[in-house]
């Protein structure tokens, strides 16, 4: 026997190994403390490495489990709830295609494409058929090979498109699992067997389904059901899109790069952008709005995009003025506090809202009045010596985090109001079973014109990137349905052009950093993507160019 002494979770631990054993597995260790645990744990960190529960602890070392509660954790539990879910499919209704869409209503939509319509029948059996898998404790086998192998192991099982992806990986190992016969590639990692999926939902939606894994709050109960069906549709006008522009997944887009056919593609999305913009300074024309609310999260682009919808604006003949919240800030010691007692400058109660509001009714009114400006040094508001007095004719444009909350406007009458909701909403997934979040590309864009225009290392923008997200789901997700249009400011190209810019950033993280892991996670998946190096048929306008430079209307 020997003895290992491991820091678990901040605690420390002793094992004794039998003499003939390597070490200890990982999900050995986390049964010791999955009662205490918020969530369902399913990866470990050792040396600053994200490992799977079945890694060998040979050695002393650090230990900290990450569960269901956090996202990374989070990420692996999904993927394996997919792969159960793909595996039912596919003995259900043999050889199915399975496609992983994306994030919707608090679960993730996939559709099973079949010569007819799912009903709540087929629900049902599904869920009945990953029962049994999960019951089973079906071992996922995780298989190191080369891309040349995989490729063939993949042609064998006819999965064509995944073997001619992984022609574009860049680098040569591959991880391929099995799981009862039932193979797959991802790009992530995955649990020991299908056993660990303890908590599930899944809910018949439109043409698809949608897959709930445990709540933040409650590992025992899956996730809530949160109808969204403006984001909904958002998400089907932009699959007819792609099918329009003939770019659905990374595969497609990498031979349109390497045909040299891109400089259509891209001139056609910033076409579509184009069009959306005008037909909604049409409607703002047409409806006769005077406040124009837009909310964002960060790095969807915002800057350009109020910049173009002046102009189609003034199309119109509009004139419209823009007034920035930040100058309504109340002074420094009446600004709100966090729970960690710092000043919460995102809290819609750091505006002066009574304020604010009076402001705009007095200008509706067609009165002067006088505009303030918040002198961030001092922390207080001052007098900027500037007036305005409004025509009926100039919509006033708002711009900020609480675009969507009603208590901003609170004074103005909804039907003076128009809620634009923009966000990078879709984006091309790596292949049927693995798909790119969003925020994944919100979080390049950000990198990207960070140390662009910022003077930010990618380091920094990770480290503060989980405080941007905590900010963007408690001040702006919860209010998107209330918008009266969603733009989707995605570019179906954009990764292939941001590959360039944000490699090199990444990849200058050294392992020991707090970023090192996220930076790792974005590597593995740019992987994939050929690099479009030339950028000569984005245009000026393009809200990619706030990110990349070369814009004409961001400075």
């Amino acid at each position: 026997m020997r003895n290992l002494e491991l820091k678990v979770n901040g605690d420390i631990k002793k094992y004794c190994i039998d003499k003939n054993l390597e070490g200890i597995k990982l999900e050995e260790i986390a049964r010791d403390i999955e009662e205490s645990s918020d969530g369902i744990i399913t990866l470990g960190i050792i040396k600053n490495k994200l490992r799977e529960l079945s890694h060998v602890v040979k050695e002393d070392c650090s230990i900290k489990f990450l569960d269901t509660t956090d996202l990374d954790g989070y990420r692996v539990y999904a993927r394996v709830l997919n792969f159960i879910f793909m595996m039912a499919c596919d003995d259900l209704f043999k050889d199915v295609r399975v496609t992983v869409e994306h994030s919707l209503s608090g679960g993730l939509y996939c559709e099973v494409h079949i010569d007819r319509d799912l009903n709540e029948e087929d629900i049902k059996n599904i869920k009945c058929k990953m029962k049994e898998i999960i019951k089973n404790n079906y071992k996922i086998e995780k298989i190191s090979t080369t891309r040349a192998e995989a490729i063939s192991i993949f042609k064998e099982h006819k999965m064509i498109e995944k073997a001619e992806l992984l022609r574009y990986k860049e680098y040569n190992d591959v991880k391929i699992y099995k799981c009862n016969n039932y193979i797959d590639h991802f790009y992530g990692y995955m649990l020991p067997s299908t056993g660990y999926i303890k908590t599930f939902d899944l809910k018949l939606y439109k043409n698809g389904v949608i897959l709930f894994g445990p709540s933040k709050l409650d590992k025992n109960i899956p996730r809530e059901f949160k109808p969204q069906p403006k984001l909904s549709n958002i998400y089907r006008e932009s699959e007819i899109w792609s099918n329009l522009i003939g770019v659905d997944k990374v595969l497609t887009l990498n031979k349109i790069i390497e045909n040299k056919e891109y400089g259509d593609v891209i001139r056609t999305v910033e076409a579509l952008h184009e069009k959306k913009l005008s037909q909604i300074a049409d409607i703002i024309k047409e409806q006769k709005k005077r406040i124009i609310l837009i909310a964002a999260p960060s790095s969807s682009g915002k800057t350009s995009f109020a910049h173009r919808l002046c102009i189609h604006l003034r199309v119109n003949n509009l004139n419209p003025v823009s007034i920035s919240l930040d100058d309504y800030f109340v002074d420094r010691e009446h600004t709100p506090v966090d729970e960690f007692g710092n000043y919460d400058f995102e809290s819609i109660y750091a505006i002066n809202l009574e304020q604010f509001n009076r402001d705009l009714k007095d200008l509706l009114d067609g009165k002067e009045i006088s505009l303030p400006k918040f002198d961030f040094k001092q922390g207080k508001q001052i007098n900027s010596n500037k007036k305005l007095k409004i025509d009926s004719n100039q919509p006033i444009i708002l711009e900020g985090i609480h675009g969507l909350n009603p208590l901003l406007t609170s004074s103005i009458p909804n039907d003076e109001k128009f809620k634009i909701y923009l966000s990078a909403l879709t984006q091309i997934n790596l292949d049927d079973h693995n798909r790119i979040p969003t925020t994944d590309l919100r979080l390049i864009r950000r990198i990207v014109r960070d140390y662009n225009f910022r003077g930010y290392s990618a380091e920094t923008t990770i480290i503060n990137w989980n405080s941007v997200r905590r900010g963007e789901e408690k001040n702006i997700f919860p209010y998107q349905e209330e918008a009266d249009v969603i733009f989707n400011s995605a570019c179906l190209y954009e990764l292939a052009v941001l590959k360039k810019y944000v490699t090199p950033l990444l990849e200058s993280i050294k392992d020991n950093s707090r970023a090192y892991i996220e930076s790792n996670r974005l590597l593995k998946f740019l992987q994939y993507f050929v690099a479009l190096e030339d950028t000569s048929d984005i245009p000026s306008t393009s809200i990619l160019r706030e990110f990349i430079g070369g814009s004409k209307i961001v400075d």
